[in-house]
């Protein structure tokens, strides 16, 4: 089992500046990369400060100049806001810039509110064709030279500068979660990542099922690495109350996440609060105690055993994803836990 740290410059208000939410970001990857984490994740996002991430290239560049083994992973892109050629260019100089370290998640994006700023208002919906056309054009322009002629882009001869360091090229990863996001990714050799969200360990179980289906309608494909990505809080034995600091401060995202998706209300510059609790007084999910269960919330022996059910069902890499509105004096204190007493459970 491998891990990784999922992370993001989140802003609540006015009271942190983005400089210090820089230094926390690289804080936690620092200690991540000391705790023997493969890789730092950070994804891309636009005009929100609760998820602050305009681009994963400068973050994960500068990251690449601070560590030393931990892998840079661009999780993920948005398909629909770049051009293939630039994808190609700047992947491959984050992968020369740290030698050899660099990995690349695209997505076909989410919110509808970015799809208005970014790409004229077209459906967020939409944004698999761009995913699906981009993949097989990255990786020709990683060989060489390359004209294509598709629905969405239309270039000459070209070829992506630099190359990268990796051989036969670097590892690309799908953000999946119907069963053709699945197909396409395995059937193109990319790797998968997953994200339960709120939703318990039986969606872990459904999401591993449909990559399963995956691998077997591509017989021939050598079987790529799956990753599942959640919310994580660990908490000490001795603080029998502590789950309800991660189960509130991740109910408190989630009801960002809706305000944000919802796309009814004009951002204030870069916010928007929380929708009310009252609006989810029917909602099981975001009852505290289902979010403990549903979402990696617990004591280390605790997480420790979830995490050894997910490797026996296959998954290859466990990302902690520490986007959760918690101070950054929590969110260390949770991931030192983990690094010290359930990291090495799997070594």
């Amino acid at each position: 089992m491998k891990f990784s740290l999922f992370v993001h410059m989140e802003r609540w208000d006015e009271s942190v500046s983005h400089r210090q939410l820089f230094e926390d970001l690289s804080e936690l990857t620092l200690m991540a990369e000391a705790g023997g984490f493969s890789t730092v994740w950070i994804g891309e996002h636009h005009a929100m400060e609760y998820t602050i991430s305009p681009s994963p290239m400068p973050l994960l560049a500068y990251l690449a100049g601070k560590t030393t083994t931990i892998h840079l992973g661009a999780g993920t892109i948005i398909a629909p806001f770049w051009h293939p050629l630039r994808v190609a260019g700047e992947c491959a100089l984050l992968d020369v810039i740290s030698n050899g370290r660099m990995e690349v998640g695209l997505a076909r994006g989410a919110y509808q509110v970015e799809f208005d700023r970014m790409a004229g208002g077209m459906p967020a919906s939409s944004g698999g064709q761009a995913l699906r056309e981009m993949v097989p054009v990255v990786r020709a322009l990683w060989q060489g030279d390359y004209a294509h002629d598709g629905e969405i882009w239309k270039f000459p001869t070209s070829t992506s500068v630099p190359k990268p360091i990796r051989k036969p090229h670097p590892p690309m990863w799908i953000a999946a979660r119907d069963p053709d996001s699945h197909n396409f990714a395995v059937a193109n050799g990319c790797n998968v990542m997953v994200t339960p969200l709120m939703k318990g360990d039986e969606e872990v179980l459904d999401l591993k099922n449909k990559f399963q289906a995956a691998l077997d309608n591509n017989p021939d494909v050598p079987r790529p690495q799956l990753m599942v990505l959640r919310h994580t809080h660990v908490h000490a034995v001795d603080d029998p109350e502590g789950w309800k600091v991660g189960a509130q401060a991740i109910s408190k995202f989630y009801r960002t996440f809706d305000a944000w998706f919802g796309n009814k209300q004009v951002p204030v510059n870069g916010f928007l609060a929380p929708s009310p609790e009252e609006k989810f007084a029917e909602r099981p999910e975001f009852q505290l105690e289902n979010i403990r269960k549903n979402t990696m919330i617990g004591t280390p022996q605790q997480i420790i055993e979830r995490i050894k059910y997910y490797q026996e069902l296959g998954v290859d890499e466990f990302s902690f994803w520490c986007d959760n509105s918690l101070s950054h004096a929590e969110k260390k204190k949770s991931l030192e836990l983990f690094i010290q007493q359930v990291v090495p459970a799997f070594r």
